[in-house]
């Protein structure tokens, strides 16, 4: 298990396959050197070194459910402006070589030995879905109950493997035809019939939607030791 003090040491990483999920957004798979110790809920640094030596740096939560290989999936969204998700999106391919560092963070893990609930928005999803995964691998996809909140079906990750009966979606601008729901943020509606008194609340998006889920978490009788947050902005 990775150790959030210390990292373990830079390490090249082959990319082995790039596939979009949306307009914005897509999932490098890696080849790493050594195999992977990751939990669901980590994330992983990406650099990139400059010719002339100047580097940039971005964390990445991984995707996909641990397994103890050496391959890991980063779902990185381009963000006009980022230095490494633009260099990604727009110069990496197939078989290139970039540097990680990882796996690191302790706090936001869930390793599916307890119920959970799974709050995500937008690109927030990441490391639920990676939880969502590890679940369903395991045969105790019982165990989690997802909800993300996405503006429109297009902005929708992991579009075709996420829906489940775990899985509710919920549509701030537009919702597809056909969907009870008219389209709004989330509300105590959406998250409150699913709270359990002894499951774990894990939130990831940006400063605001974590802010909204938190409060309508605990309206509905979460316990704040229960609750997990991280937050994400747009730093590219």
């Amino acid at each position: 298990m990775a150790d959030t003090a210390r990292p373990s040491p830079w390490q090249a990483a082959t990319v082995t396959d790039i596939r979009p999920e949306t307009a914005t957004a897509k999932t490098f798979r890696l080849h790493l050197e050594r195999p992977s110790d990751h939990l669901a809920g980590q994330h992983f640094i990406v650099r990139l070194t400059a010719p002339d030596g100047y580097t940039a740096s971005r964390s990445y939560s991984v995707a996909s459910a641990p397994d103890g290989s050496p391959d890991i999936e980063l779902t990185v969204e381009r963000l006009p402006g980022g230095e490494v998700s633009m260099f990604l999106h727009d110069e990496v391919v197939r078989g290139d070589e970039i540097e990680v560092r990882g796996p690191i963070g302790l706090w936001f893990v869930w390793r599916v030995d307890s119920p959970a609930l799974l709050l995500g928005g937008g690109s927030g999803v990441v490391p639920l879905m990676a939880m969502l995964r590890l679940a369903r691998r395991r045969g105790r996809a019982d165990l989690a109950r997802v909800v993300v909140s996405v503006r429109r079906p297009a902005d929708l990750y992991y579009a075709t493997e996420l829906p489940g009966p775990q899985t509710t979606v919920v549509y701030t601008r537009e919702a597809p035809p056909g969907d009870p729901r008219p389209p709004a943020r989330l509300t105590s509606a959406d998250v409150a019939p699913l709270v359990q008194a002894d499951a774990t609340v894990y939130i990831c998006g940006s400063s605001p939607f974590a802010d909204a889920a938190t409060d309508l978490v605990t309206a509905a009788g979460v316990a704040v030791e229960r609750i997990r947050v991280e937050r994400f902005g747009p730093t590219g």
